[in-house]
């Protein structure tokens, strides 16, 4: 299969989230047939759903990959249980970790389990501003340039960490 270029958006806010982060971009480079080519810095955000958790740290990552959609979903879906992420149906709940597929290649995909671009992601600071650190000049199937939507999307609180040095 040719490589394509996915972007795979991290977050966490239970159990030492910023390590959780830090482990999950590491475990991204150890998949196989996958390569990690550059990751965001990593940023603080409110939590979107339920106000009564802590905030998110996020970041996003840039995979060059020879894994198909589905693969790459399992394989994400496996490292989160690996930290602790149980789905218990609770939507935008507190998680030890959470990956998504937010764009593979070019493609449009539709099915019951996996949505790319990953929907919603046009209007979550969360996702577009760590995206826009390592893509600036992204084009999104379905939605546009990444400049365009990032003028539309407020930051609503959304925090660059800077990282420790040492």
């Amino acid at each position: 299969m040719t490589p394509v270029l996915a972007y795979i958006g991290i977050g966490a806010n239970l159990e030492t989230p910023r390590v959780r982060v830090l482990e999950a971009l590491e475990a991204l480079a150890g998949l196989p047939h996958t390569r990690l080519l550059r990751q965001s810095s990593l940023y603080r955000s409110p939590p979107m759903g339920p106000v009564d958790q802590p905030d998110y740290i996020n970041a996003v990552a840039e995979l060059e990959t020879r894994l198909a959609p589905a693969a790459l979903l399992q394989a994400l879906l496996e490292l989160e249980r690996r930290h602790g992420r149980v789905r218990d149906g609770e939507r935008w709940g507190p998680r030890t970790l959470d990956l998504d597929i937010l764009l593979y290649g070019d493609r449009i995909i539709d099915e019951p389990h996996l949505t790319v671009p990953h929907s919603g992601m046009q209007a979550r600071a969360f996702v577009l501003y760590p995206l826009a650190e390592i893509a600036p000049d992204l084009w999104i199937p379905d939605l546009g340039a990444l400049e365009g939507l990032l003028a539309r999307c407020p930051r609503n609180g959304l925090e660059r960490l800077v990282e420790e040095s040492g």
